[in-house]
């Protein structure tokens, strides 16, 4: 369940990739406007996480149980739900990009390439979200690699348009660091459609009908926002704090967002393979909870937390010793290469406890026990790590780096305070 969720998790990371890797080739100011656009666009998007936290418990529950009839229209309501949210967020998205570009400090030709980039996005709101819907309820009834399939195919499509869209080619007009954005709303409407077919195909081990036996209720739904709505506040309150550190970062220079916005990219790779196995997990809780196997889903949650803590142990590793090689496939010279490779090391250390507080979260959503994640979530970024940057740059003098710093450290702390809730298991008794 794990490894198929992770690889596809890492394919879509690639694109992202791929796309700050054509976009860079624009300079370090395309760079700095997806940077800047992105610590807005994850407030947007993170409602998803609400219906989608919910949805996770409730598809793999229901299917635990063998009820197919509702584990479909679990399925069906949490596409609707995640299309309601979408069009109401991404509006308000729509509307305001000017404004909260400008508030988090990117400013001429930065927020010029900023606001048609983030436009372009909120249009496609809706595909986004009911993509990780198709990828969530794959893996809910027990199709992690036709999932990982799926997601594979949507970041190989993605990664195809980008070079059309950005420079141009035959009919297709050179439209920038905007064509990045096009690409990814084309690719994940495809992906979207291909999903409904699959599940209305017959091949998968839950089918959609045209008349099913179960009926949708709007009091599924609202049970899916209820069991989200602490993640989803956990999610809204992290990118909410990353807001708040860009302005502080943003005023050492485009070539500090660059270096940030670049670097993470790569981090990111490694981070979506444990957020696969967080997720393959989750649904694992999910199916040996509603099946009554509370022992199995102990011993699960804790051979993911091995898991999760070598493999990031190892990316970390890894990512110290070749800092100078991976900032190079963005920068290769200006202040932006040393910036990085330092950019690199700190965060290496950072990598084991990111991998660690990831499966946590799995463990958690699984079970439907969201509050504990609301809890440490708001504690991370509040009382740790945005005061920490605080404290870093402004008082202590540290630059950038002291950013790099605060990350490292909340990280280190927010993985105890989870250790703390985890061994308490209370959430192997929590009722969905």
């Amino acid at each position: 369940m794990g490894f198929p969720s992770a690889i596809g998790f890492m394919s879509g990371n690639l694109y992202h990739i791929a796309d700050m890797f054509w976009v860079s080739r624009l300079g370090a100011e395309a760079v700095a406007a997806i940077t800047f656009f992105g610590a807005y666009y994850w407030v947007i998007s993170s409602v998803n996480m609400i219906a989608g936290t919910g949805s996770v418990s409730i598809i793999s529950r229901r299917y635990g149980e063998k009820d197919l009839p509702r584990t479909e229209v679990a399925i069906k309501e949490a596409i609707l739900l995640k299309w309601i949210l979408a069009l109401i967020f991404g509006t308000a998205g729509y509307i305001a990009t000017p404004q909260i570009i400008h508030l988090l400090g990117a400013r001429g030709e930065v927020a010029q390439m900023c606001i048609p980039y983030g436009r372009i996005l909120f249009i496609g709101l809706g595909a986004n979200f009911s993509c990780w819907t198709i990828y969530t309820a794959l893996r809910g009834i027990g199709h992690p690699n036709a999932a990982m399939a799926v997601m594979i195919g949507s970041a190989g499509l993605n990664m195809a348009l980008d070079p059309l869209f950005i420079f141009g080619w035959w009919i297709i007009p050179e439209l920038g660091v905007a064509g990045a954005a096009v690409a990814s709303v084309i690719s994940y409407t495809l992906t979207f459609v291909f999903g409904v077919v699959l599940f209305y195909s017959g091949r998968c081990n839950v089918s959609f009908h045209l008349r099913p036996q179960a009926r949708m209720h709007l009091r599924t739904m609202w049970q899916m926002m209820k069991i989200g709505i602490p993640a989803g506040i956990t999610s809204i309150s992290d990118s909410l704090g990353r807001s708040v550190i860009m302005p502080m970062l943003a005023v050492f220079g485009s070539s500090a967002v660059a270096v940030y916005g670049a670097g993470m990219q790569f981090l990111h790779l490694g981070i979506t393979f444990c957020v696969g196995l967080e997720l393959g997990l989750g649904a694992l809780i999910g199916q040996n909870i509603g099946a009554g196997k509370l022992d199995r889903a102990w011993e699960t949650a804790k051979k993911g937390l091995t898991l999760g803590l070598g493999v990031m142990a190892l990316f970390g590793a890894l990512t110290f010793i070749f800092a100078r090689t991976l900032i190079g496939v963005f920068f290769s010279t200006g202040p932006e290469v040393e910036l990085g490779i330092v950019f690199y090391r700190t965060m290496a250390m950072s990598l084991p406890f990111i991998g660690v507080y990831i499966i946590y979260e799995g463990v958690f959503t699984g079970a439907g026990d969201t509050v504990p994640l609301m809890g440490v979530g708001i504690t991370y970024m509040w009382v740790i790590q945005v005061p920490g940057v605080y404290l870093l740059t402004r008082i202590l003098d540290f630059g950038p780096v002291g950013v790099w710093w605060s990350f490292t450290v909340s990280a280190m702390l927010g993985a105890g305070m989870f250790h703390y809730h985890f061994v308490r298991r209370n959430w192997l008794q929590h009722r969905v």
